[in-house]
């Protein structure tokens, strides 16, 4: 009798699909399963191959299944689509799984742990409350121009068109403008607050971790880049090398060739958005300091010579993301041994 060697898992809310395999690749099962019934199935289960794609909830069933004996895989959505015959459903989807997990030279997630998940929780909650504070000064700043009240740019000058809010006396707000502007200017503070405590938290937690301290010591990587890369790069030992990870993180050109010509072209813009936009801000910032500075190394104020701010930047954060690869793997603290070039010591 033939046994379910591989079961691909399709997550859902409450109503989950799988597809069972034997080791030669013959369905065996296909069923749906109620939230409540999944891991009943899985204890029946002798130890098999299980895989999932990576989306909301995988690494909590990854885990829970893991912990009954099994072998969990997790795929990252868009290496599973090639494998869906027509059509989109959930049979399909659970089908184009169990297959794509057998595949020698696929890509996998690492499980995270629920600590792990926490941490990008605490960056992702971070994220959220900026893009909201941000939303409520735009708001600020567009409707108080309305009436010919203009402050500078930056969130410095914030505080002057608060206290303009609040001031009672200023008659160039009339009543109902000052209700509703008074409420949003409470809303930027209370924002602020909360962010400014999630930061020092997040500073705190960095000066603990030796990885985020080494991570610290790259110029342009702060406490809160080193604490994203924590949180979202689990296993940076699962990358080749530097450029493997430069490459994940959407820092490389495209490429695109055939018979032997090779076209290459932006950027990807692959992997997190958030974590690459941080080492781009990071570079920003070490190249406006460089910008103009004697003591700056030579090769990067010969590099921005010769191309323009924002390609520098791009190139200066590529090679951030390699350093950062070969502190985490291979352990040491950023130092600079000459002008050409910055390394890493072991």
């Amino acid at each position: 009798m033939k046994h379910i060697t591989t079961i691909g898992l399709d997550l859902a809310k409450q109503v989950f699909q799988i597809h069972g395999a034997d080791v030669e690749g013959t369905p065996i099962v296909s069923r749906k399963l109620r939230r409540s019934e999944v891991l009943r199935f899985f204890e029946k289960q002798p130890m098999c191959l299980v895989g999932i794609e990576a989306c909301g909830g995988a690494h909590y069933w990854a885990r829970e299944i893991a912990a009954l004996g099994h072998e969990v895989r997790l795929i990252p959505p868009a290496y599973v689509k090639p494998f869906v015959k027509r059509g989109k459903t959930d049979a399909a989807d659970a089908e184009a799984i169990s297959e794509a997990v057998t595949r020698k030279t696929m890509r996998f997630v690492q499980i995270k742990s629920a600590e792990q998940q926490a941490a990008a929780m605490v960056l992702k909650t971070r994220g959220l409350l900026v893009r909201q504070q941000t939303q409520a000064i735009n708001a600020l700043r567009a409707h108080l121009s309305e009436l010919g009240i203009v402050a500078g740019i930056g969130t410095a000058k914030i505080a002057g068109l608060i206290e303009i809010v609040r001031d009672e006396t200023d008659a160039r707000l009339p009543k109902a403008a000052r209700l509703a502007l008074s409420a949003l200017a409470d809303q930027i503070e209370a924002l602020k607050e909360q962010v400014d405590k999630i930061e020092r938290e997040i500073v705190a937690e960095a000066k603990r971790d030796e990885d985020m301290r080494r991570l610290a010591t790259i110029p342009g990587v702060g406490a809160i880049t080193a604490a994203t890369i924590k949180a979202l790069v689990p296993d940076p030992g699962g990358f080749k090398s530097g450029r493997h990870f430069a490459a994940w993180l959407g820092l490389t050109p495209k490429s695109h060739s055939s018979g032997g010509k090779e076209r290459l072209g932006g950027i990807s813009k692959m992997g997190n958005p958030e974590l690459r936009s941080l080492l781009v801000l990071g570079a920003t910032t070490v190249l406006r300091y460089a910008r103009g500075n004697d003591k700056a190394p030579k090769w990067l104020a010969a590099l921005l010579a010769r191309r323009p701010f924002k390609v520098v930047a791009v190139a200066l954060a590529n090679k951030m993301a390699r350093i950062i690869w070969a502190l985490l793997n291979k352990g040491g603290t950023y130092r600079r041994l000459t002008e050409a070039s910055s390394v890493a010591s072991a």
